[in-house]
């Protein structure tokens, strides 16, 4: 609801009416009465940015950018209390910092990806791209970003990225991995037959590229049992062949008509969930995630783990609208308040609210740039935070590829009875929601590296 308006009617001068000026913003308003805000939070939120004025009257349109400004605020509070910017993977899950992927092969499915500089700079770790749509596995490809390729970017360099963009500071677990690319979708759902016929494709081509791990965040068609379903018969082949599997289970928490569906409904995949850890290191903040869950229709405890769902670093996709509204936004955000006025006149097209906020008070253009940061989930002009089990399963994939650094001769089953085993519970949730809780990276590693000490 929209906060509530007192008018201050226009005043009059002899015969004839002067359209009232905006304390706020200093525009005249011919076709509206100035207002003050009827709620003394945000009366004191306008009487601190006018602070010359005892009753301060402002127009609709800019009590409108106030509101929505402290809405942002209000919702990220609790967020960035501590920390004033989203914390990197690595930190967040304390990994193991000796242990970063190297010599492992991880695999995505997704529907399209971009060869981006955290996967190819200043070493480039894509060892291969397949596209099930068509017979030409050209690289080139990689570098064109188009409307499908944001999803499989990010799923990819928030397992192995090394931070490239940010001087290393968001990067993924395993920054050392070498990666295989495969496209099975365009936009939209992916359709299960397109998954397994990518996963198909990873089978016949492990050994070649060394394959380890296979990362895959999207779902199938239906709830089915897995003795029937061909996508879960094919993921068993996969783990039987000596590959880790790891499945995003799904974000529709326990809606009706949304279990979790093949692939993640597998018994031989490793299914993660969605943890919510604030943004902070205080284990205390822990919560959940709005992961789908099951048991699954064969009875099965899915997800096993979980992992950050929200607040998770990911790269923005260069070359479109959004990188172009980010640069900007942390431009603005990073800049003086006698250069604010420049560099909207110099991003002409970028942002319609700040094509129309050239003339606005500087107390307005703050409030505007808090605004459009938080709904755009900004972070800087190259990365944003996300959310989403497409984002934990890639997380616990990079986890799985430190510990086959650690221990190469892990199998599969091994992998899934660590990760179990060393995993932490989130008090007060139920088992049906987090399986057996938290993945923990760096007990993980260790386990692995008394196996093969043994």
């Amino acid at each position: 609801m929209s906060e509530p308006l007192v008018s201050t009617p226009t005043p009059v001068i002899g015969e004839k009416s002067l359209a009232p000026s905006c304390h706020f913003c200093g525009r005249r308003r011919d076709s509206q009465s100035l207002a003050t805000p009827a709620s003394a939070e945000l009366k004191g939120l306008v009487q601190a940015n006018i602070p010359s004025k005892e009753s301060p009257a402002i127009c609709a349109e800019c009590l409108e950018l106030l509101q929505r400004a402290k809405a942002q605020v209000d919702s990220h509070l609790s967020i960035f209390d501590q920390n004033d910017h989203v914390l990197p993977t690595p930190l967040r899950m304390d990994a193991h910092e000796a242990f970063t992927g190297r010599g492992v092969t991880i695999a995505f499915l997704d529907s399209g990806f971009y060869a981006h500089e955290d996967l190819t700079k200043p070493h480039d770790r894509i060892v291969a791209y397949h596209n099930i749509f068509s017979a030409d596995d050209d690289l080139s490809a990689l570098k064109k970003s188009d409307v499908a390729s944001w999803h499989g970017m990010m799923t990819s360099v928030v397992a192995a990225g090394n931070g490239y963009l940010s001087e290393g500071f968001y990067r993924g677990i395993a920054p050392d991995a070498n990666v295989v690319l495969v496209k099975v979708g365009r936009t939209g759902r992916i359709p299960e037959k397109n998954i397994q016929q990518g996963l198909e494709w990873i089978i016949d081509h492990a050994t070649e590229f060394g394959i380890r791990v296979v990362n895959i965040s999207a779902g199938g068609d239906f709830e089915q049992t897995y003795l029937e379903n061909s996508l879960c018969q094919t993921v068993d082949r996969a783990v039987r062949a000596g590959l880790i599997v790891v499945c995003a289970v799904g974000n529709a928490g326990m809606a009706p008509g949304h279990p979790v569906l093949p692939p993640a409904s597998s018994p031989a995949a490793i299914s993660v969930g969605g943890l919510d850890d604030q943004n902070s290191l205080d284990r205390a903040k822990r919560g959940m995630y709005r992961s789908s869950y099951g048991p699954t229709i064969d009875g099965l405890q899915k997800p096993e783990i979980i992992a950050p769902g929200i607040w998770v670093a990911a790269p923005i996709l260069p070359s479109t609208p959004t990188a172009d509204q980010a640069r900007l936004y942390s431009a603005l955000d990073a800049a003086p308040d006698d250069e604010l006025q420049a560099i909207i006149e110099c991003n002409p097209g970028v942002d319609k609210d700040f094509d129309g906020a050239r003339d606005l008070l500087v107390p307005l253009l703050r409030q505007l740039i808090t605004i459009k940061l938080r709904e755009g989930n900004v972070i800087n002009g190259n990365y944003k935070y996300v959310d989403g089990t497409s984002f934990a399963s890639p997380i616990v994939a990079s986890i799985v590829a430190c510990m086959l650094e650690a221990n190469p001769k892990l199998t599969p089953q091994q992998v899934k009875r660590i990760l179990i085993d060393t995993a932490e519970r989130v008090p007060g949730v139920e088992i049906e929601r987090q399986g057996w809780g938290v993945v923990v990276p760096r007990k993980a590693v260790e386990v692995a590296l008394a196996l093969r000490a043994s």
